[in-house]
């Protein structure tokens, strides 16, 4: 299956699948990733109570207000994990999308893609890459499965894994590898949350790092942070125009490339254009009336 549809991935935060009664408010907080979390935010005796009240949410009637819904499960190699799987498995209101965390090969992303297959899910997926194996192999994840959307950058658990501290600097190498190997499949890739919260001037910086790299947006550690996240993965009025025109001219031309500017611009750069439209349109549905 294949639905890569291009949508904004600017900004995402998390909210705790225990406490439902946080999911409309981070639906609200302008983000364009709400994740309910099964994972490292809630604790083992939890885990239970934390999945089902969270399969719950998505079995309510969404509304269309162009935030993306994903449910993180446990790892597929923790007991916790499987339990997760096989709940989503059961349920007929699956989550639209599953994040995938400590992902270390592709056969972990390939045998969950097959059992949504059976279950007759059009569930999407997003992996992280958090730990050394999951780099060595993320070019080969990238490409293992239809329904992946995302890349994540984990650095908090890459910097343990690496001995390393958890900085721009250090992580550079990890982030780059990350951003090639999501390119190289036309994925999107999400850089980790800044966790300082009384650093704003610091988590702009951060920001304009990642996406200056290459990174498609980064996540949030309170709705504090979203509008500037926004700000700074959002595209200026000119590359929105120039990606309208881009898009315009192909379809115009159906030719499978053109010339715009005096250069030669191919089908690959569709893609990133009909990014930019995506972001543009949800930067128009939050202007005030």
């Amino acid at each position: 299956m294949t639905d890569r549809r291009p949508r904004p991935r600017r900004s995402f935060i998390f909210t705790p699948g225990l406490r439902p009664d946080m999911y409309p408010k981070a639906l609200a907080c302008g983000t364009d990733i709400v994740c309910v979390e099964l994972e490292d935010g809630i604790a083992p005796k939890d885990k239970a109570e934390a999945r089902q009240k969270a399969l719950a949410l998505f079995a309510e009637p969404q509304a269309d207000d162009g935030v993306e819904r994903i449910l993180r499960i446990n790892s597929m190699r923790e007991r916790f994990g499987i339990e997760d799987i096989q709940a989503v498995l059961a349920t007929p209101t699956p989550p639209p999308a599953l994040m995938m965390p400590k992902v270390r090969t592709p056969d972990e992303v390939v045998m969950l893609d097959q059992l949504l297959g059976e279950a007759g899910h059009d569930t999407r997926l997003h992996v992280i890459i958090e730990t050394n194996a999951g780099l060595e192999a993320a070019h080969d994840i990238a490409h293992c499965s239809s329904r992946i959307d995302a890349m994540f950058f984990g650095g908090v658990d890459m910097a343990a894994e690496l001995r390393c501290r958890n900085a721009w600097e250090p992580l550079l190498h990890a982030r780059a590898r990350v951003v090639h190997a999501a390119a190289s499949a036309g994925l999107d890739v999400i850089d980790v949350p800044y966790l300082d919260l009384q650093d704003p001037d610091g988590m702009r910086v951060a920001a304009e790092q990642a996406r200056d790299l290459g990174f498609s947006g980064k996540g949030a550690v309170h709705p504090k942070q979203i509008a500037a996240l926004n700000a700074v993965f959002s595209p200026t009025p000119e590359q929105i125009a120039r990606a309208r025109r881009i898009i315009a001219e192909f379809e115009a031309a159906d030719t499978g490339l053109v010339v715009i500017d005096g250069k030669l611009i191919e089908k690959p750069v569709l893609r990133d254009m009909h990014r930019i439209v995506a972001v543009a349109a949800r930067m128009e549905e939050r202007q005030p009336a």
